[in-house]
């Protein structure tokens, strides 16, 4: 009999490559600030543009003295953008390194800004007094895998002062001998100390720490080709080390993966407290710690919703809340949308976000190369 492999294989990459040609190249000929006039929120809130001339604006951290710091996934550049008179919208755009693997995670600590490549975090030291001529980054480590299927990183400090940092699966699914994959790491600032802190994440790409109990929380993206309806992306919560979140044997709550399934054995893996969206690409999650938004929103959780690139009917391209009581979610609902069209083509894609000191949300957009800020009055 042939062998048809080769054909499914040429095939699914011809889809890959026209639907990341629809959701992925920016959409020309609308401006963008009557394109935002299409977003729907809960009353009293609006959205505006903060930063525009961004390209593939990705991971945003924000540096001591007010200078906005955004990585890049394609581009390999990592920008700083300034809003010297403080009226909130950038007054520059400062492109301060170039030619990076894949430099989607930027995190700051003590007038450093760390980057993460694929394969290594780089350190620029005192970066906010040299914009304009950016000091030779440092490596702190470089022994990352180099895989660059899921091999772009978010990283942040957590409250012990240390950086995490996450492997992804190199891979749709698949069970890898190096159980560095799939791991969310942790390091010192100065690269030493290296541990896994967490396992069996397929994607994370968004995480942060809850403001009161400082405690770990981090989106995961589902895997691809079981259908549009499944698995779930998740919201997972991770309290302790040592924890592992299922994946390459458990998708979701209670979805056995039918390739590896069965080879979970008696492994005890921790459920995600919320189900997302399937095939939504959940990224960037923020807990709301201002005082701009009402008191609903308080210690409770956005989330960037990239969207759905290989789902016949187009889904995501969003942001959505989550409201815990307890660490259990009770709701999951849209918050901002419009990204997506009606006729299911999208004009941007929300990936990362910030919480700004006056109380307002910043939310990246790497199609239209932007950074938007949510206000509530």
């Amino acid at each position: 009999m042939p062998n048809n492999s080769h054909k499914y294989s040429i095939n699914k990459t011809i889809i890959f490559l026209l639907l990341w040609l629809i959701y992925c190249i920016p959409a020309f000929g609308d401006d963008l600030n009557s394109l935002l006039n299409t977003i729907r929120m809960p009353a009293g809130f609006s959205i505006s543009v903060y930063a525009e001339n961004v390209p593939g604006a990705r991971s945003m951290t924000m540096g001591d003295k007010g200078t906005l710091f955004v990585g890049t996934r394609r581009e390999g550049k990592v920008y700083a953008i300034t809003d010297t008179n403080a009226d909130f919208k950038a007054d520059k755009v400062r492109t301060i390194l170039t030619g990076l693997n894949m430099p989607n995670g930027v995190a700051f600590r003590k007038g450093a800004l760390y980057v993460a490549e694929v394969n290594r975090i780089l350190k620029l030291d005192n970066i906010e007094e040299n914009l304009d001529s950016p000091p030779k980054p440092s490596v702190i480590i470089d022994t990352l895998p180099s895989d660059r299927a899921h091999g772009w990183k978010y990283i942040t400090f957590g409250p012990d002062n240390r950086l995490y940092i996450p492997v992804g699966f190199p891979c749709n699914v698949c069970e890898p001998e190096n159980l560095v994959y799939g791991s969310l790491l942790r390091i010192n600032p100065d690269g030493s100390g290296l541990e896994t802190f967490a396992s069996g994440i397929r994607n994370t790409v968004g995480f942060a720490f809850h403001p009161v109990t400082k405690e770990l929380w981090f989106t995961d993206n589902g895997r691809d080709w079981l259908g549009d309806d499944k698995p779930p992306d998740e919201l997972n919560h991770a309290p302790e080390k040592g924890l592992h979140f299922g994946f390459p044997y458990l998708h979701g709550k209670n979805i056995r993966d039918p390739d590896f399934g069965s080879r979970a054995g008696n492994r005890e893996m921790t459920r995600p407290v919320q189900e997302l969206g399937p095939h939504v690409a959940a990224l960037g999650m923020k807990f709301y710690t201002g005082g701009m938004f009402p008191g609903r929103y308080k210690n409770n959780i956005f989330i960037a919703e990239h969207g759905s690139w290989n789902r016949s009917i187009p889904i995501g391209y969003r942001i959505t809340f989550v409201k815990l009581k307890n660490d259990e979610a009770v709701s999951y609902t849209p918050f901002a949308e419009g990204w997506l069209k009606t006729d299911g083509t999208a004009w941007g894609r929300p990936v990362d976000l910030l919480v700004l000191k006056d109380g307002s949300l910043l939310v990246s957009d790497d199609k239209q190369g932007a950074i938007y800020r949510i206000i509530y009055k």
